[in-house]
């Protein structure tokens, strides 16, 4: 299908009973609100804090720490919940960029009514609502099987949707040709944050989600994962629908000490911290790394006391 041109004419599609005026469509070039949320977009360190929204939105609706799932294609997820990931995804963007949600689209960028989208499916097809037809769009896309997301600005021009009468609930989908020629990028493909638990195989997977104490089965995931960085969420997500899992996996740095000479740093304690980046290991303040004993001497590191409490 030929992508409609700027030059040509588009109508929205009537809302309430009332018909927006048809009006001539701009090329992406030339129409100043676009830019300028645009530059505003890009004057942010805007992929590291769309790449966290994203991240919080997907964990979100896994809910690890209820469930023990950590990957939106487990068959666990339905459809209904792959597809809710676009909607917490507005708040969590909303929240990280510093902006209110102003009705009657999701918020306001430098005056401009901005449209938040997101989808997990495959391709360049985000829902677009009534009230979104014709305004600035944000257009994120989560790609779960790649565990990366990317990001692009947009006006979505009635005639750049499909036909018909659209979903039950009046939305159209986006048409591929109009954004691959018209959406401005704000983002390129960008990995989501490491979930290590992706990085086991099936038989790991077995003994870290099996019917052992939460104790042998979070050492076992530290022996699995030597010199990985395993964030909080992760761990919680391995022990969950137990009360105070992290005490128990805290008890796992014995065994892993004792019987498999891993020294287990983890990102509360500020010389841990430290000490992991001498291994290269950034931390923060929840990650926890399980670092070979014979590592500490080859790099002329002291091997830090054990703690089991917070």
């Amino acid at each position: 299908m030929p992508v409609v041109q700027p030059g040509s004419t588009c109508q929205p599609d009537t809302r309430k009973g009332v018909a927006p005026p048809a009006h001539q469509i701009v090329h992406p070039d030339n129409d100043a609100d676009l830019q300028a949320v645009h530059k505003w977009l890009l004057a942010q360190p805007v992929t590291d804090l769309l790449r966290t929204a994203t991240d919080d939105a997907v964990r979100y609706i896994l809910d690890g720490a209820r469930t023990w799932r950590f990957d939106l294609l487990d068959p666990k997820v339905d459809s209904d919940e792959r597809s809710a990931v676009g909607t917490k995804l507005q708040y969590h963007i909303i929240e990280r960029l510093g902006l209110k949600k102003v009705p009657p689209l999701d918020t306001e960028i430098v005056d401009v009514a901005v449209e938040i989208k997101g989808t997990v499916r495959d391709g360049y097809v985000w829902m677009i609502p009534r009230e979104g037809q014709c305004q600035v769009t944000l257009l994120v896309r989560i790609d779960p099987k790649n565990h990366r997301f990317a990001a692009w600005l947009m006006r979505t021009h009635r005639v750049w949707l499909t036909g018909g009468d659209g979903n039950q609930d009046k939305k159209r989908s986006t048409l591929a040709g109009p954004v691959r020629a018209f959406a401005m990028p704000v983002v390129s493909w960008t990995d989501l944050p490491p979930e290590p638990l992706r990085l086991l195989n099936l038989d790991q997977l077995e003994v870290v989600f099996g019917d052992a104490g939460l104790r042998k089965r979070a050492t076992a995931l530290f022996t699995y994962l030597p010199e990985t960085v395993i964030p909080r969420s992760s761990l919680v997500t391995v022990g969950a629908g137990l009360h105070d899992p992290m005490k128990r996996i805290r008890e796992a740095k014995v065994p892993l000490r004792n019987d498999h000479d891993l020294i287990v740093l983890v990102g509360t304690w500020v010389d841990e911290r430290q000490t992991a980046r001498a291994f290269g290991h950034d931390l923060g303040e929840e990650g926890w790394v399980a670092v070979p004993r014979s590592r500490f001497a080859e790099v002329g590191v002291t091997v830090p006391p054990l703690r089991t409490h917070d």
